[in-house]
């Protein structure tokens, strides 16, 4: 399974939250920094992990600027939607950021509390395979968890040592006296090891039959069960930052992110073995419903967030073993506004396009892989008056529509070769029946693209995403295989907007608006 690798050697955490509160490190951080910690303790402690005379306090954001893009080497923290937090670590010498996801386990050794955990929610297992839904088994493991859990009275917090690994040195053979190598990472305790936290951490409540944690050991618990078996495991942090746009796993190693602000970066959630890694995609494919096997190794899948992943499974179709890549659901889609002052495109277009669309004209959003169309076409939909029916149709659910009158349709692969494909071809011909006053294509790959073709000669609006670069591009794509559209259909297209990912004078990258046609 997915583990932590840092680039330091974490220091021990000496004192509870409450004594850290009361430390210096507390008292020289700034305002929000400190309403940060007090509200998630696990904060505070990782600040006391870090190599601080190295690398100095990190700054705190609680929404993360654009310009920060321009620091070379940039040492800050912010939170995600997930409740927990992200150290943009600096690596002045490498050729990325790295990016550390800071969890309220990472200041607890969890390896002898999480298998009695674990024991102890196998009665529950029944009530569990009902619940279908992200927040219905959510709500249930954190009901279950507060029935075989409670608080330790004592008011005692145990001298936590950190839980993730770090970077691997040279000599790492000798341990501390808890039983952890100097270098931080978690060794297999000993069968007396094992006896003597059962008989300490875990101790059986009188009368009651709970096991006994601190405040903070049951808050990693709570948020590491809902992790596992809820969320994607490691990934979650990921998913949950509003700022990663892809999450990309090339195999064994550490995972790569696209990162809105910080471009590329590599961050410290590893993989470690090739076992590991086949194993964790199985899982994650499983949960979708679309497992991989040797038999079908390619795999695409949405996950309960909206965020799509592709999967390639095994060596024999990929020869650095299997990987997977997840392209993040948006949250809030960016508006029209902030496409203009992110310089996408001009404010000149934007009105022009909000003309063509008060008008129900037919518009192509087209341009190469990773270039904004999706973002762009969600903006643009606004400009369609609020009484119009709109139907969307995609493969993979993206488009935001901000329409109460909305018909959001998603194709379906038949399971097991046994039938029951509805294809975007399908879906587009039944939109036709249902007189909607836009049809709203995610992306024309194939025959539904000369359906689309005719349903603008019928005089339904339409808009769709291309991959083509240029409008000559498009034109050979449409009128070649497998679409087939006819080159005398081709004028009942308005409107094509190429956009591209383009590099600027200062060597950076941006997505803009190259032409509208």
């Amino acid at each position: 399974m997915p583990e932590l690798v840092l680039p330091f050697e974490p220091l021990k955490v000496e004192g509870s939250p409450e004594e850290l509160f009361n430390g210096g490190l507390f008292a020289v951080l700034p305002d929000d920094f400190k309403k940060a910690a007090k509200e998630k303790p696990f904060l505070l402690q990782y600040l006391h992990m870090i190599p601080l005379e190295e690398i100095g306090v990190p700054k705190f954001y609680a929404k993360l600027p654009r310009n920060l893009s321009d620091e070379k080497s940039p040492n800050l923290i912010y939170p995600t939607q997930g409740g927990v937090f992200v150290h943009i670590f600096p690596q002045p010498m490498a050729e990325r950021h790295l990016y550390i996801p800071i969890e309220p386990n990472l200041t607890i050794n969890m390896d002898v509390i999480m298998p009695r955990i674990e024991e102890a929610l196998l009665e529950y297992t029944e009530e569990f395979s009902s619940l279908t839904t992200p927040e219905e088994k959510t709500t249930a493991f954190l009901k279950a968890l507060d029935k075989i859990c409670s608080v330790r009275g004592d008011g005692k917090h145990p001298k936590n040592g950190a839980a993730a690994k770090p970077a691997p040195k040279k000599d790492d053979s000798s341990g501390d006296s808890e039983g952890r190598p100097k270098n931080g990472s978690v060794k297999k305790p000993s069968l007396a090891g094992k006896l003597s936290s059962a008989l300490g951490k875990l101790r059986m409540a009188g009368g009651g039959g709970k096991i006994e944690l601190t405040a903070e050991e049951l808050d990693a618990v709570k948020y590491l069960v809902v992790r596992e078996k809820v969320g994607v495991g490691l990934l979650d942090p990921l998913l949950h930052d509003i700022y990663v746009e892809d999450i990309s796993c090339s195999g064994v190693g550490q995972i790569f992110i696209e990162h809105k602000i910080f471009k590329s970066v590599l961050t410290a959630v590893s993989i470690p073995t090739m076992e590991e890694l086949d194993d964790f995609a199985k899982r994650i494919s499983e949960r979708m419903k679309r497992p991989v096997t040797l038999h079908s190794p390619i795999q695409d899948a949405t996950l309960p967030d909206g965020s799509r992943i592709n999967i390639v499974y095994g060596e024999d179709v990929s020869r650095r073993g299997t990987n997977f890549t997840i392209r993040r659901a948006m949250g809030t889609p960016t508006s029209i506004m902030e496409i203009c002052g992110f310089g996408t495109m001009t404010y000149q277009m934007a009105a022009y396009m909000s003309l063509i669309l008060e008008e129900n004209m037919n518009v192509f959003v087209a341009g190469e892989t990773a270039s904004g169309k999706t973002t762009t076409i969600n903006a643009i939909t606004a400009f369609l008056r609020p009484e119009c029916k709109i139907v969307s149709i995609e493969d993979t659910p993206e488009l935001m529509v901000p329409h109460n009158n909305w018909l959001r349709e998603v194709s379906r692969e038949s399971k097991d070769g046994k039938g029951g494909k509805v294809g975007m071809f399908d879906l587009l011909k039944a939109a036709l029946r249902q007189r909607p006053n836009m049809i709203i294509i995610g992306e024309i790959r194939g025959a539904e693209g000369l359906i689309a073709f005719q349903a603008m000669q019928t005089g339904h609006g339409v808009m769709a995403t291309f991959h083509a670069a240029s409008v000559e591009k498009l034109i050979q794509r449409l009128t070649g295989d497998p679409i087939n559209v006819p080159r005398n259909y081709l004028d009942n297209l308005n409107v094509v907007l190429i956009q591209c990912a383009v590099k600027l004078p200062n060597g950076k990258t941006a997505r803009r608006v190259l032409s509208i046609s």
